[in-house]
């Protein structure tokens, strides 16, 4: 079990990359371009579990129009700082084919779990899928070096970081701002 107290401290020892107020104008600012892009469309927004909690629920109550909801979970960190296999946890609920889908994540780093949903999505019978993330880590490691999500918030550096749903050892989801751990 994690000791409270150094969790605690991980905040106050990280570097803040992007405060509350920023963090909330990307989200603004990829609520008007998809509602620009597919209002008329009667999408499924598809959060990925638990990392798109946050920017799910921040960007939904920005979108006035006609959508469904539902949510899928997989991983590849399960607590750690690297990523490993891809392990499904949970898929979606409603049926997708013929539909128009958003995936929406809090974190577009390698790719290699949004990737590997897009292609799910799309082997169910989805009509258009598109993919919205809060964040994009800018480095050279991605899966598909070609392939960039439709809807991207804001760039962050290659590090390890935490906040508005991304964690650090599955604590600091709820953190109100977008910090980079210290050494990480």
């Amino acid at each position: 079990m994690t000791e409270l107290p150094s969790i605690a401290a991980v905040v106050e020892q990280s570097e803040l990359l992007f405060s509350q107020p920023e963090v909330e104008a990307a989200i603004t600012k990829i609520a008007q371009q998809i509602t620009s892009a597919l209002a008329d469309k009667n999408p499924i927004m598809l959060c990925v579990m638990n990392g798109g909690l946050i920017f799910t629920g921040k960007l939904l109550s920005q979108l006035s129009f006609p959508l469904q909801v539902d949510y899928c979970h997989a991983t590849r960190y399960r607590g750690e700082t690297q990523g490993g296999d891809l392990q499904w946890k949970a898929l979606p609920q409603l049926d997708l084919s013929d539909r128009t889908v958003v995936v929406l994540d809090d974190i577009y780093d390698e790719g290699y779990t949004l990737i590997a949903l897009l292609n799910a999505i799309k082997a169910q019978g989805a009509k258009e899928v598109y993919s919205a993330v809060l964040t994009d880590k800018k480095h050279d490691r991605k899966a598909e070096p070609d392939f960039q999500p439709d809807f991207i918030g804001l760039p962050i550096p290659d590090r390890y970081v935490f906040g508005y749903g991304m964690d650090y050892q599955h604590y600091w989801r709820n953190a109100p701002a977008i910090y980079a751990v210290k050494g990480l």
